[in-house]
């Protein structure tokens, strides 16, 4: 045999056994991945059945594939006891359920504010069975989430903490919700802010409610908002028209139905204002500086009105441990309950549970 054959042979059989290992390699990495799943803001096409029969095209496209005919399709959902509401040059969409007798009756006034990137959709079932329990409750959409006006940084809003407060201020001036109030606090940044706020307004709460909200300074920072942060990346996440479920969904052990997850998706789906403001937002925000600022404002010596922390366990962004560490800082003031079966949104995941724990601590 010539000496270039058996050259060639061996180069062969060494490129054969190459490849045999990289597949291995692949494989391995493969099956590591599938155990340690991980938000991906990018997966437009999805493991989970709500996103993926969003965002897959049918067998027959030209029947049901473009996102005219899908916002046709739900243009008209999740708008649930909402109506628009004009406050401080802007328009909010604003939830209320329960009568104006209720806020002078021994139930009083709750005001539920949501977490980005959400909306106050979350609140609706809690909203509806906390009316029949005789409270007078209101849930806005922040401005820039949801059904709410969603300004162009520059033109008279820059979503920073501040601007959020003052707004608060004035919507709450204008739906006339003067007297002390229950608020309650669930999510990531302008969650944080509605907790800052309490603690620039303590004389207007009478009981504080959170769930599921970064409460101390070791509090983890999802890594949605940290690519939010990265220049051209951050510009390409806050497009993903499927961000705000797929964040539900990575949060919590349930996937959404499709009626649930068309609501968090169609502010994303009608125009690209909703993920600009969330970058925004995100670029603004001092995570860490804030929550230490809520750990510090609400620790013994400080704070002395009830604090009722009700945490879903099952919180993929937020251990128990955050709950239970806020706990030690005010043992006089905060009381925790454990929500089962619940993750990162009590709210949505299992709402009778939140009411039950409500109704008993207001």
């Amino acid at each position: 045999m010539r000496r270039s054959e058996v050259g060639e042979r061996r180069s062969i059989t060494n490129t054969r056994r190459r490849l045999s290992l990289t597949r291995k390699f692949v494989a391995k990495a493969s099956e590591k991945d599938d155990e340690t799943p991980s938000f991906n803001p990018f997966g437009f096409v999805t493991d989970n059945p709500s996103s993926r029969s969003a965002i897959q095209l049918p067998e027959a496209p030209a029947e049901d594939g473009n996102v005219g005919q899908m916002l046709y399709r739900i243009e008209d959902k999740g708008k649930e006891y909402g109506s628009y509401i004009k406050s401080g040059g802007f328009t909010w969409f604003v939830r209320e359920t329960g009568t104006s007798d209720a806020r002078l009756g021994p139930r009083g006034t709750i005001v539920f504010l949501h977490g980005a990137p959400t909306q106050s959709y979350s609140y609706r079932v809690v909203m509806s069975q906390m009316a029949d329990a005789g409270f007078h409750c209101f849930a806005p959409d922040w401005i820039g989430f949801g059904f709410s006006d969603k300004p162009y940084k520059g033109y008279g809003f820059d979503y920073t903490e501040a601007e959020y407060h003052e707004q608060l201020d004035k919507l709450l001036d204008v739906l006339e919700i003067k007297s002390p109030f229950s608020l309650v606090v669930q999510g990531f940044l302008v969650g944080s802010y509605g907790l800052t706020w309490a603690l620039k307004n303590p004389s207007r709460i009478s009981k504080l409610v959170t769930l599921n909200t970064p409460l101390t300074a070791s509090s983890p920072i999802p890594g949605l908002f940290q690519q939010l942060r990265i220049p051209l990346l951050g510009e390409f996440t806050c497009q993903n028209a499927i961000m705000a479920e797929r964040f539900i969904e990575a949060g919590s052990a349930y996937v959404l139905k499709v009626e649930k997850a068309d609501v968090y998706r169609l502010p994303y789906l009608r125009s690209g204002g909703p993920g600009f403001a969330l970058l925004e937002a995100t670029k603004t925000a001092n995570f860490r500086g804030t929550s230490s600022q809520i750990a510090d404002g609400f620790a013994s010596g400080r704070w002395d009105a009830p604090i009722l922390v009700a945490w879903g366990i099952s919180d993929k962004y937020l251990p128990q441990s955050i709950a239970e560490e806020f706990k030690k800082g005010n043992p006089a003031a905060v009381t925790l309950k454990l929500i089962e079966g619940a993750g990162h949104m009590p709210q949505e995941d299992w709402p009778e549970k939140v009411v039950d724990a409500l109704k008993y601590f207001l």
